[in-house]
């Protein structure tokens, strides 16, 4: 679903796919639609990863034309072999985090800390996803916005408009051109701590091996993650940091296939006072409205 990309992500693809064949539309597409009120939801979905056709299961939307790839089917039981019986296997244990350096250490916490004291803030991005299956790198740019608890507001300008809206357990993905509204549950308990820091939220060395990696172009400090565990979403996630005010000034993240990711914040500021109607869709009347969330168990 679109968070894991979005946050570097909302995360494993692009927050603005390719072009893609036209979807079923939804018997309910005819119900006159409604503004989406984006206000924070504290309970979580019960229906986990069942978002939208916008964006892949869990952060930040898969192209249509990407293929499968062998990780797709990651988290499935294995067939047994023939003549023999299958045998159930425990899962995976995460591996041991390994000691951070003293320096990797110092910045990670100093990270957490940046955030954990972060009500608000306001930047713009710029999204490069590069497809290694195609060989080609898709641009996108525009602004975020996020306010504590859980509402996160994307705005994509370029190459087309388009607006992503998280408001605790639901994510709202309007399209102007196509003339729709997508409605659609996250279950945010189940996000990856590189996604919940970001909210103030998660331990990043509970969930990954942190080095420091050998960057010449970056503009901060990089960090490299791995995660400790068998990841279906995403094979690595580097952030770029500041280390004078230790903001995340970019975020990519590596997909199962290789394909990357990435995130750079631009003009970051924090605790601006913004306002919880910055998180209201107001779409217009003639647009049509998929809700993927009604019918759900609650």
């Amino acid at each position: 679903m679109f968070l894991e990309a979005l946050l570097a992500t909302l995360l494993s693809a692009p927050a603005v796919p390719a072009a893609s064949p036209a979807q079923p539309v939804p018997a309910q597409s005819a119900v006159k639609p409604v503004v989406a009120q984006a206000a924070p939801a504290p309970t979580p979905a019960a229906e986990a990863g069942k978002a939208p056709a916008t964006g892949k299961a869990a952060t930040p939307p898969a192209p249509a034309a990407k293929p499968a790839t062998p990780a797709a089917e990651a988290g499935k039981a294995a067939a047994p072999q023939q003549g023999k019986s299958a045998e159930a296997k425990p899962a995976a244990a995460a591996k041991p985090a390994p000691a951070m350096t003293p320096e990797v250490k110092t910045l990670v916490d100093r990270m957490q800390a940046f955030y954990e004291k972060t009500g608000d803030f306001r930047a713009a991005f710029r999204q490069d996803y590069k497809y290694k299956t195609f060989r080609r790198t898709q641009t996108s740019e525009g602004t975020v916005s996020y306010k504590k608890p859980g509402l996160m507001r994307w705005e994509y300008q370029k190459p087309s408009p388009r607006t992503f809206v998280l408001a605790g357990n639901k994510v709202y993905a309007h399209d102007p051109a196509a003339q729709s509204l997508t409605v659609g549950s996250v279950d945010t308990s189940q996000l990856s701590a590189s996604v919940t820091f970001l909210f103030g939220q998660g331990k990043l060395a509970d969930e990954f091996a942190i080095t420091k990696g050998a960057c010449k172009d970056c503009k901060g400090t990089l960090l490299v993650l791995d995660p400790l565990k068998a990841e279906p979403r995403f094979r690595q996630v580097r952030l770029e940091v500041d280390p004078s005010t230790a903001q995340v000034l970019k975020s990519t993240v590596v997909d199962p296939d290789g394909s990357e990711n990435a995130i750079s914040f631009i003009d970051l500021k924090t605790n601006v006072g913004i306002a919880a109607d910055s998180f209201k869709l107001d779409v217009p009347d003639d647009t049509r409205v998929d809700d993927f969330t009604k019918g759900q168990k609650k």
